[in-house]
């Protein structure tokens, strides 16, 4: 763990089993707790040739109608009303082109099993792409954070892979609070950015909520310390909607330098790709000079990134 401190302008290498030592009385720790659910599936497209089709499910945009916002590779055999046949009697209905290359889909079953239970035994989990092997039993639970509740995501919130229970009631006992909020992880958070200009990008929407019981614990903390940027994003949208109060809805927030900060006063996250919009949202929080002093840092003591490597605490 590679531990940033904005006042100093300064950082330090440390161990995350000693991130308890950096919590404050009357801090409240911002878990997200959502769960990443098997979004991968496999079938082929209801055709005389019978192409195998891959479909990725990001987020169900009409639970009635069960319609699904959704990637298709390859995309040259996804057109607007083709179907796509999976196992178990599950099948999709290609109704619409998306603005980046996403389809919106109907999922329909054969009646004799509820979807939500047919995707979950036959989708697979959805690691990250750089994890060259395919998924097997174990990852369903090894690639989930240990206070993962609510089913939702495509990709685990990364910066909460690190804890164990243990972990989180050594910071209690250093007085703090946990608060659990819910961001579904879905392209807003890893797809690259599209523009040149800053103010001109715009992120997928992705879905949060906020309890009135979390909101309360957060109002009454002396400092919150955000786990992940997921949790970030999700209060720093509460903020600009109204403050931090129950609540729930989409979000596409952008946050880059220039950005000013309403409710995170402390931040535990991964590190990240260049380009993207999770750096450019701890480089607003910490400074752009600062983090590329502390990424440089990192590359020579060889920090591992991304999903499964270390991580960092900007304080």
């Amino acid at each position: 763990m590679l531990v940033v401190s904005r006042e100093k302008n300064a950082f330090h290498d440390d161990a995350f089993r000693n991130f308890a030592r950096y919590i404050r009385p009357g801090d409240c720790l911002v878990l997200n707790n959502t769960r990443v659910f098997p979004a991968r599936l496999h079938g082929t497209r209801n055709t005389s040739a019978g192409a195998m089709v891959e479909v990725f499910l990001l987020r169900q945009v009409d639970e009635g109608e069960d319609l699904w916002r959704c990637l298709v590779k390859p995309g040259k055999r996804a057109r607007v009303g083709d179907a796509i046949l999976f196992p178990d009697g599950l099948r999709a209905e290609i109704l619409a082109y998306g603005e980046f290359g996403e389809r919106t889909v109907r999922l329909r079953s054969d009646g004799r099993e509820a979807i939500e239970d047919v995707v979950r035994r036959i989708g697979e989990v959805p690691l990250p792409p750089y994890i060259e092997r395919a998924p097997d039993a174990k990852d369903s639970e090894r690639y989930q954070t240990v206070f993962a509740k609510e089913s939702g995501s495509v990709a685990a919130p990364t910066a909460g892979l690190h804890f164990t229970p243990q972990i989180l009631d050594e910071c209690r006992a250093a007085g703090a609070k946990v608060s659990e909020v819910t961001l579904h992880v879905g392209l807003g958070t890893f797809a690259p950015l599209r523009a040149v200009k800053l103010e001109r990008i715009q992120l997928h929407e992705e879905r949060f909520e906020i309890s009135a019981a979390a909101a309360r614990t957060m109002r009454e903390a002396r400092r919150i310390f955000c786990v992940g940027t997921t949790s970030v994003r999700t209060l720093e949208t509460a903020m600009l909607r109204g403050g931090l109060i129950e609540m729930a809805g989409p979000t596409d927030i952008f946050i880059y330098p220039g950005f000013q900060f309403l409710a995170t006063g402390a931040l535990l996250t991964n590190f990240h790709l260049p380009e993207s919009s999770l750096l450019m949202l701890v480089s607003a929080f910490a400074g752009r000079e600062l983090m590329l002093a502390a990424y440089r840092h990192a590359v020579a003591e060889r920090y591992r990134f991304f999903s499964y490597g270390d991580c960092m605490l900007i304080e």
